[in-house]
């Protein structure tokens, strides 16, 4: 998280507060040391962000203090609530975290919805507890170009040893699909991701192919394309 974020995320956990949050239980809700978090709460004060401290207590925002308002009409705002909502179908715990970030921002500036609800049934949670693999730690290896050596369980029960490129990740209703490169196959293949038992990033990457490999994955698929009943 770059420096201007973490101030702007730093501003609404203490808006969202009624009692005061230690440095400490800033830097670990923001994942940074407690000096970073010092020296965002000296930034914040000295632009005078009405942002208060006592050594021992914590921080608290004095009433009053807003942000501007998100510049979206009320059919786009409960857009954003359902499609934040629809997250929970995901499984993805990296993406249902974030999203819940954003509603709290949303349900700030212009209240709650509860009306506005969302099945949450799904793919199941990638839950490390449960020996499934971290999707975002997949879309990490995408952005990054980083191949992964997994371990998947076929359909029959049949596990194989497996070298990727990852390419792309669909959400589907019920799973998960990480789309890649399959050295072992050597062709484009997708994993369910609640089917790898065992991932590994390796110190190998692929700059450059994504792309092409991309291109050819949206050629054989047709994700984009709407076919007539």
């Amino acid at each position: 998280m770059n420096r201007s974020n973490r101030l702007f995320e730093i501003i609404q956990i203490l808006r969202a507060r009624d009692h005061p949050i230690t440095a400490d239980g800033l830097a670990a809700m923001m994942e940074v040391s407690t000096r970073t978090i010092y020296r965002d709460i000296a930034a914040l004060q000295a632009m005078r962000t009405p942002i208060e401290g006592e050594s021992g207590i914590g921080y608290v925002m004095r009433k009053g203090y807003d942000l501007p308002p998100l510049n979206f009409d009320l059919e786009e705002v409960e857009a954003l609530r359902v499609g934040l909502a629809l997250l929970n179908r995901t499984g993805d715990t990296a993406l249902l975290r974030a999203a819940d970030s954003i509603r709290q921002k949303i349900d700030a500036l212009h209240g709650p919805a509860d009306w506005l609800q969302v099945s949450p049934w799904g793919a199941p949670v990638d839950d490390p507890d449960l020996g499934c693999v971290s999707v975002s730690m997949l879309r990490d290896a995408i952005r990054s170009e980083t191949k992964l050596q997994i371990t998947y369980r076929d359909g029959s029960g049949q596990d194989t040893e497996r070298v990727v490129r990852p390419i792309a990740l669909v959400y589907h209703l019920e799973c998960v699909m990480l789309a890649a490169w399959c050295e072992l196959r050597g062709s484009l293949r997708h994993f369910r991701t609640d089917r790898i038992y065992a991932c590994d990033r390796l110190d190998v990457r692929f700059p450059g192919q994504s792309a092409t490999l991309r291109d050819l994955w949206l050629d054989q698929n047709r994700w984009d394309e709407r076919t007539s009943p």
